[in-house]
């Protein structure tokens, strides 16, 4: 690619962390009245409706093929699904602190699973800015005074949110063999609608519990953010953007969202930032920018 080209994809990745960043202040406004279950069933289901509105009116629909049947119901179910699944649960049985840390991990998964399938090569400048992002979220988790456990109480959430993080990671590395032949779009709607109906399944008793005509507006809002930005136009870009410079790059940016979750909860909810965040921050983005290939020597 180009290098405007590659500015322009890192600029549309950039603001995917900043969709899914500030989402984390906005689940939780609408988490205080909505319980996590139905709070996720919800928005699968928005982001399903919203998703095929897309594909239609975009006229990016194609029928899929036989052999590309399978592939998208794995990459759905080992990995969209496992990763609402995992996380959803894990979160409730874990610290923030250890939430955090676990789910920075996805380039690491991505790394992994690329050089198990030999789809992506790691190299030394990739494996350094993965470094040095890791490093930054730390600095961000522990200079926000969230809680980091090893408690064994706290050990199956971190375990279920490793698994999530790491079935994301599939999503992400075998997206990829699928665009070839289907849009960004389409490829998010049909693993946003089948992760949608299982989980509508899981929560069928939550959802008949629930009194609905108590839930305030602001958590309808913070519903319809998820589903329709964090969700649906998250996973819109971030599959192209996997599509154009590959899953390795592309799951670093998953570890900007940490800046934009700290300075949004620091507007939003009134939580600490100070100087260690800032630091983690500017490590964060260093790996990033490290991580990416040396420009082609010129040939006069």
């Amino acid at each position: 690619m180009q290098g405007k080209s590659v500015v322009f994809v890192e600029v549309v990745l950039f603001s995917v962390a900043f969709i899914w960043g500030i989402h984390a202040a906005i689940m939780k406004l609408g988490l205080v009245a909505l319980p996590p279950v139905p709070y996720n069933a919800l928005r699968l289901l928005l982001a399903t409706a919203v998703a095929w509105a897309v594909v239609f009116a975009t006229g990016t629909y194609r029928p899929l093929a036989k052999e590309d049947v399978k592939p998208m119901v794995l990459i759905s179910l080992a990995g969209f699904f496992v990763f609402q699944l995992g996380f959803a649960a894990g979160v409730e049985r874990t610290t923030a602190g250890n939430a955090s840390l676990v789910t920075c991990l996805l380039p690491v998964s991505v790394a992994i699973i690329n050089r198990l399938w030999r789809i992506e090569p790691l190299t030394g400048r990739m494996a350094l800015g993965i470094a040095a992002s890791l490093a930054g979220v730390v600095l961000i988790v522990l200079g926000s005074g969230k809680e980091v456990s090893l408690e064994s109480r706290h050990w199956q959430g971190a375990l279920l949110l490793l698994g999530a993080q790491a079935g994301y990671g599939y999503y992400t590395v075998f997206s990829r063999r699928l665009l070839a032949r289907y849009s960004a779009y389409q490829v998010t709607a049909v693993v946003v609608t089948i992760s949608a109906l299982l989980f509508t399944l899981i929560a069928l008793p939550d959802l008949a519990a629930m009194r609905w005509d108590g839930v305030p507006r602001v958590a309808w809002l913070s519903v319809a953010y998820s589903g329709v930005f964090a969700m649906c136009v998250g996973n819109f870009l971030w599959v192209w953007g996997v599509g154009r410079i590959g899953s390795a790059r592309t799951s670093l940016f998953n570890n900007i969202s940490p800046v934009f979750a700290v300075a949004s909860g620091y507007y939003l909810l009134g939580e600490e930032f100070g100087l260690m965040q800032l630091a983690g921050a500017a490590v964060i983005f260093w790996g990033l920018y490290f991580a990416r290939p040396k420009p082609a020597a010129r040939k006069d």
